[in-house]
């Protein structure tokens, strides 16, 4: 995935919103979370606009890398912002601070997620 959006410029491709959201997710599909959170940082650092789906895959990217506290971040830069978090985002949020045995961050997501923030 990388490779391929690293020809793009040379093939006179531009790289955009949709085509890193699917690089980031296949990354983390596939594990490789700290590739996805590479790449998710290219996206930020460029001119192509983010999205939820970027966001959700980074956060989820976090979850399979044990990264919890990562996870939050993005979580917090996600609404600083102003891209609004769905339920896939809240549960790739739940999960990563499970999986960190983070119940305190858990059930403050939880709150959130019931309060509609």
């Amino acid at each position: 995935a990388l490779q391929l959006l690293g020809r793009m410029p040379q093939s006179k491709t531009e790289s955009d919103t949709i085509t890193f959201s699917a690089a980031i997710s296949a990354f983390e599909r596939d594990g490789k979370w700290d590739r996805a959170l590479q790449l998710f940082s290219v996206m930020m650092q460029s001119d192509v606009e983010y999205n939820i789906i970027a966001f959700n895959a980074a956060i989820s990217a976090c979850g399979r890398g044990d990264q919890w506290e990562t996870a939050l971040h993005l979580f917090r830069v996600m609404l600083q912002r102003e891209v609004e978090p769905d339920r896939v985002t809240f549960g790739a949020a739940i999960s990563a601070c499970q999986k960190g045995g983070e119940w305190e961050k858990t059930l403050q997501l939880l709150r959130s997620m019931a309060r509609g923030k």
